[in-house]
């Protein structure tokens, strides 16, 4: 018989000092070459084969040309490839023959997916798992033995590393030969929008296609459809293995977890062995296998007012004893309580409104009239929804106030005292003010009566102000300009009328004018007013002003005229 080789020294562990190691765990160390279940993984070059895999067997790109269906072939651009094709504008076969119709891709960037959660587990310590149930076989066997026993299947577990979620992006470029077959190649690739791009049974990602974009060239010798489009993938990356830990690892569930128990029965007792020796069955125990009993048994006794149903009997757990517990008269939410007399400190009834010596704290709502043959003291705010009827009321804050019976009230005591109204104030009678007596407040504008008990309005006055200085003002507030329309050598006219002063002033003349001649200034020393008709002439001594007027001079006029 063949003997094992020895294994060498410096190949030998300290499997004793292995064990005592905090990251060892034989449950860990299974072996992953009969499993069904592969490593999971995914790589970039797993999401270029699913675009590949899907316009080949799912999109199935075609054109039709002399009646024959021809089927559009999908092509990955190397970066010399697709140098070229930017250079040329098209793809050559190795005869230089332009190739259409054809589909050319590749891979432009990638990058980190932000919109899905970035909080990686340990690599090397995953914890999503993936259950997998084993079913019965030679070396997980169903028999009755086990049935019984509850020994079942192991579970397998298998975890796996949380993925990199990317973005992907892609870039297109379709050529054919014309532009109804461009049209369809479009409307299929189209469709697939926003759709899962894979192969079945392998790792599916969404996909996202952007705007087409026509790039049709034409010149004298040959004639290229093109189209180009960029294709968006939400993908994720899950490497084999990371730092020489495999990333999908397999646990595996025990068949049978043993609880112990102390009892006071035997296990034949307990256990009834089949004299067939076909299996274990397992009896209801007794009422008393795991029973307790006290060797101090507790009894209830009834007090007053209290009635026991097994009064005085003790309970030492050795046998089930009800105790009913009840008083004289039903206490319920909805029953009817009487008591002769109840003495406590303090009562609390519902909102919580507390009754104590001390007073009521709470909300208290009375229904009904409410007697008191004492004083009455509010702290807070009193409301009186009804009518307030009494013999006599008086307020104290500082000074007083008080409401007779009479109906004559009397406000502070000093005359230094405040008082404060809000709202509205109707009086019949007399207004007394620091000894002057007010009878009425007027609104009569002509003052007529002269009244010395009567107070005016800010109407009354504002009517007799206006009736009495209105002309005064009115001709003291006149300002206006005006233009001239007509000049000759000596005299400019204007179509203005003067204002006429009120009596007590001094007529209006050229003193309450101001002349300005192409902008300057004229002295009025030279100047005299007239007034003919509706024309206002200015009249200037040429002689004293040394200058003669002209027609095309601008003479401007401000003072006293009438609107």
């Amino acid at each position: 018989m063949a003997r094992q080789k020895p294994i060498p020294r410096k190949a030998r562990k300290d499997f004793r000092s292995l064990t005592l190691r905090e990251d060892y765990n034989r449950g860990k160390q299974l072996r992953r070459d009969k499993d069904e279940v592969q490593s999971i993984s995914n790589s970039i070059v797993d999401m270029d084969s699913a675009i590949l895999y899907y316009f080949n067997e799912v999109i199935k790109p075609t054109v039709t040309e002399n009646k024959e269906t021809v089927k559009v072939p999908l092509m990955y651009a190397s970066p010399e490839r697709w140098v070229s094709v930017q250079k040329n504008g098209f793809m050559r076969d190795k005869r230089q023959q332009i190739i259409t119709p054809v589909i050319v891709f590749r891979r432009t960037g990638m990058q980190k997916n932000e919109n899905m959660p970035t909080n990686k587990i340990d690599p090397s310590n995953p914890r999503n798992f993936q259950i997998f149930t084993q079913k019965y076989s030679q070396t997980n066997r169903y028999d009755q033995f086990s049935a019984q026993l509850g020994i079942t299947p192991n579970k397998e577990h298998y975890s796996v590393v949380m993925p990199d979620y990317v973005t992907l992006n892609y870039e297109f470029i379709i050529w054919t030969s014309y532009i109804e077959q461009m049209n369809k190649i479009v409307e299929k690739i189209n469709y697939t929008n926003n759709a899962y791009w894979g192969e079945p049974g392998k790792m599916r990602f969404r996909s996202r296609i952007e705007s087409f974009s026509d790039a049709s060239e034409m010149d004298a010798q040959e004639r290229l459809i093109r189209t180009n489009f960029s294709v968006e993938m939400y993908g994720y990356i899950i490497p084999e293995e990371f730092n020489n830990y495999m990333t999908t690892k397999k646990y595996i569930t025990p068949k049978k977890i043993i609880i112990n128990m102390d009892v006071e029965k035997s296990a034949e007792e307990i256990l009834d062995i089949d004299d067939k020796g076909s299996g274990v069955s397992i009896q209801t125990p007794s009422a008393d296998v795991f029973g307790i009993s006290t060797s101090n048994p507790i009894t209830f006794t009834a007090g007053t007012g209290v009635t026991l149903s097994n009064d005085g009997v003790g309970f030492d757990g050795s046998q089930p004893l009800t105790q009913n517990i009840s008083i004289g008269q039903s206490v319920g939410t909805t029953d009817s309580v009487t008591f002769n007399q109840i003495t406590s400190n303090t009562l609390v009834f519902g909102n919580p409104t507390t009754y104590s010596y001390t007073g009521i704290s709470g909300s208290v709502n009375i229904t009904g009239s409410l007697t008191t043959n004492g004083n009455v003291t509010v702290n807070g705010d009193m409301s009186v929804l009804g009518t307030l009827t009494a013999q006599e009321i008086k307020t104290t804050y500082v000074s007083s106030s008080i409401i007779f019976e009479s109906g004559s009230t009397r406000f502070g005591d000093t005359t230094d005292d405040t008082h404060e109204r809000t709202g509205s104030v109707n009086i019949t009678g007399s207004l007394n003010l620091n000894g002057y007596e007010i009878t009425e407040i007027s609104n009569d504008s002509g003052l007529t009566d002269a009244s010395s008990t009567t107070l005016v309005t800010e109407a009354a006055l504002s009517g007799f102000s206006a009736a009495e200085v209105s002309t005064v003002q009115t001709y003291l507030r006149k300002q206006y300009y005006k233009s001239s329309n007509s000049i000759t050598t000596s005299t400019a006219s204007f179509a203005a009328v003067s204002a006429s002063a009120p009596d007590g002033y001094t007529a209006t003349d050229e003193n309450d004018f101001l002349f300005f001649i192409n902008g300057q200034y004229m002295e009025h020393d030279a100047l005299t007013i007239e007034q003919s008709g509706s024309v206002f002439l200015l009249q200037v001594d040429t002689d004293g002003i040394g200058y003669e007027l002209e027609s095309d001079d601008e003479i401007i006029a401000i003072g006293k005229f009438n609107s």
